[in-house]
């Protein structure tokens, strides 16, 4: 009981002591802020501000991955063609991810070499402004986008916002093309996904069937279609004709 009332008197002591203590005492941090620089000088300050929203892009740069690349329909193919084979994690999800990443950009290589060319190399020599490099870079990209949407997408988010239907790549507005080029990214990919699960959906129902017959209903058919469906994958090469048809997905 004494050790009781002793820590309430000590407690009580400290929140006093810190109540009275000044604010400078404990203080010692000024919570730093942002300095623009100059203000009287408008091109230290515009660089500034360059900085800060260089920094923002690239906070957003995989959204720009995911949603302006190819990287969507390949990691989507990828993870149907695992879940198809039942190997629960493998390949890893890492290998996945990357061999998507460096599909991605074998695939993008034209657009980010053009990209490159007409707008990122004159915007570093001074030959062309910042906004004029951003359009630069933009037709490229809304070139394979396009290449790659379908109309009834693209109308989709075109009448929802009310905006008339444009004549030519410069006019269509990236806030409908984005979101557009993901709907038609997701159906395709669903589709080929559909269309590698049906030989592994054949495997597994003749495998069920042969156990039912056999009365071994006890016996899980996945462990038996599992290393048929592998064998079957490895014969055909299925990791090369997956890859092939992603690449010529592209072209298409």
């Amino acid at each position: 009981m004494n050790n009781k009332r002793k820590w309430i008197w000590i407690t009580l002591v400290l929140i006093i002591a810190v109540s009275i203590l000044p604010s400078h005492a404990y203080a010692t941090e000024v919570i730093p802020g942002i300095d623009l620089g100059d203000r009287s000088d408008p091109d230290r300050v515009w660089n500034t501000v360059n900085i800060i929203l260089l920094i923002t892009v690239l906070s957003i740069a995989p959204a720009i991955l995911i949603l302006m690349t190819s990287f969507t329909r390949i990691v989507i193919v990828l993870g149907f063609v695992r879940t198809a084979l039942a190997t629960n994690q493998m390949p890893p999800t890492q290998v996945l991810i990357g061999l998507a990443l460096f599909l991605t950009l074998f695939i993008m290589s034209p657009v980010i070499g053009e990209v490159n060319q007409t707008a990122l190399q004159p915007y570093l020599q001074g030959e062309i402004s910042q906004s004029e490099a951003l359009d630069n870079a933009a037709k490229p990209i809304k070139r394979f986008m396009l290449k790659q949407t379908r109309e009834k997408d693209l109308l989709l988010f075109l009448e929802y916002s009310q905006a008339e239907k444009p004549s030519n790549v410069d006019e269509v507005p990236l806030t409908a093309l984005i979101p557009a080029f993901a709907l038609s990214e997701l159906k395709t990919a669903f589709q080929m996904g559909f269309m590698i699960f049906i030989p592994f959906l054949v495997i597994d129902m003749i495998v069920a069937s042969v156990l039912m017959g056999m009365g071994m209903m006890m016996l899980p058919p996945v462990m038996i279609s599992l290393p048929f469906k592998i064998l079957l994958f490895v014969l055909v090469d299925g990791w090369h004709l997956v890859v092939q048809s992603l690449l010529l997905s592209f072209n298409g």
